[in-house]
């Protein structure tokens, strides 16, 4: 039985069942053969096209679409692969309206872009389904290289090192690989559990041991990776979350964007997982917007996401604003947390109205204060557990070209790095370049 009417509060089974699988769909369709074709149909295969400067791991955007139009979507797909192995998932996550779309020349003279996120989706998803590996492990090099990490960082560089004939073990704190793949995307942008699928088509090269449960600094020490492997690659992302610093902070259903995300990947019944009235997301990044849609999913009467300047400066994209926004979700800029309200559980939090000018962000006396009854802190993440043998910059491991860090035998790559941008398809590049230079320097 729902229990929408039960009151105020945080509880679960919002909706009635039949709502939560439509709300979850989903969100970009898969293109069918047909919609594949007039989709290709429409680029203009241009030569040194701006999409494919605009992409992070450089895939030829334009042979991929053409391999689609002459009927060779394994083709294409391998194409894609070659340079992002994950290409499955990118096309399902990567913010291409501001990366290859909107360099686009029909977007530029159009204003509507080639579909290409959904037919780089379509040719990948082709591939997979036939169960096929396009890739083919070389000869046993009799090289070890540990990574630590089993996201999109860490599986890049595993896959690469493998195709070049290196062992690899793969260790990560989690139980399921994947990373922000498997634990930090929204539901409705990766559905049917591709990402799990995804790892398991990986490791189909051969050569990769998985090793999870296992904490960097906890079950497995940089130290003894260093004696055991030939090199070691760290791509573990950002373990910690930032706190507001607020007073109330500590009070009931005050929560972590990050943590709520993760068990939403990992509920089997959505019905079960309690959700609040009245929401409210303090953050301005993908991960705020990915947790205001979600709650408006699961029912929350009323969402309000908050950032402390303006749209413009938000991390998230305008066309993630626009999503949040259909579904929704009220934006409210330039305003900034100052208190959490309530007597055990958060009955409301206020804030002050902010000036973003010369002086940099300052608050206003003019404030103004939500009912909440359940708040989720999505103001970003931090490394922790940093090995002392390594150089850090600002609050991530310092890299050089190629992911080097400070150790000749350790590269980085992915959020964890000082290169990284918090992007699927960026760590993917880092994880793949940095394999390149290890095995380069494994093999001299």
């Amino acid at each position: 039985m729902s229990q929408l009417n039960q009151g105020s509060g945080v509880v679960s089974a919002r909706l009635q069942a039949n709502e939560y699988k439509d709300n979850f769909l989903d969100l970009h369709p898969p293109l069918d053969p047909h919609e594949a074709l007039v989709a290709a149909d429409r680029c203009y295969f241009c030569y040194e096209a701006p999409c494919v400067t605009s992409c992070p791991t450089d895939i030829d955007i334009p042979l991929f679409i053409r391999q689609i139009a002459t009927g060779t979507p394994e083709a294409s797909a391998k194409t894609i692969l070659a340079q992002n192995i994950l290409g499955g998932m990118c096309a399902r996550v990567c913010p291409t309206e501001t990366l290859c779309e909107e360099a686009c020349v029909r977007e530029i003279a159009e204003g509507k872009p080639v579909d290409i996120g959904r037919l780089q989706r379509f040719a990948t998803d082709t591939l997979m389904q036939t169960g096929e590996h396009p890739f083919v492990r070389q000869a046993e090099t009799g090289k070890t290289v540990a990574v630590v990490g089993a996201g999109p960082a860490g599986l890049a560089c595993a896959h690469r090192l493998a195709m070049h004939g290196h062992a690899v073990r793969i260790s990560d704190a989690n139980l399921k690989a994947g990373g922000l793949n498997e634990f930090g995307i929204a539901a409705y942008k990766s559905t049917n559990e591709f990402a799990a699928s995804e790892v398991d088509w990986l490791l189909k090269i051969g050569g990769i041991e998985l090793d999870l449960g296992k904490t960097l600094g906890k079950d497995i020490y940089l130290e003894g990776l260093l004696e055991d492997f030939d090199a070691v690659f760290l791509g573990m992302g950002l373990g910690g979350v930032n706190e507001l610093g607020l007073s109330g902070e500590e009070k009931d259903h005050v929560i972590d964007a990050v943590s709520f995300i993760h068990d939403l990947r990992q509920t089997k019944d959505l019905s079960t997982l309690p959700v609040g009235r009245h929401v409210v997301v303090i953050g301005g990044g993908m991960t705020a917007v990915d947790a205001a849609v979600q709650s408006k999913l699961l029912g929350a009467q009323n969402v309000h996401l908050v950032y402390r300047r303006g749209r413009e400066r938000m991390n998230a994209s305008k066309y993630e604003q626009d999503i949040a926004a259909s579904r929704g979700v009220n934006i409210i800029t330039n305003a900034e947390p100052t208190r959490i309200i309530g007597n055990g559980a958060v009955q409301e939090i206020e804030f002050s109205y902010t000036v973003d000018g010369l002086l940099g962000l300052q608050r206003t006396d003019d404030t103004f204060r939500l009912k909440a009854d359940q708040v989720f802190k999505a103001i970003g993440q931090s490394l922790t557990g940093v090995p002392s043998l390594l150089k850090i910059d600002g609050r991530k491991i310092a890299v050089s070209e190629n992911g080097k860090t400070s150790h000749a035998k350790i590269w980085a790559g992915g959020d964890c790095a000082s290169h990284g941008d918090d992007l699927t398809v960026t760590a993917v590049a880092e994880g793949r370049d940095a394999a390149e230079d290890i095995h380069r320097t494994l093999m001299a």
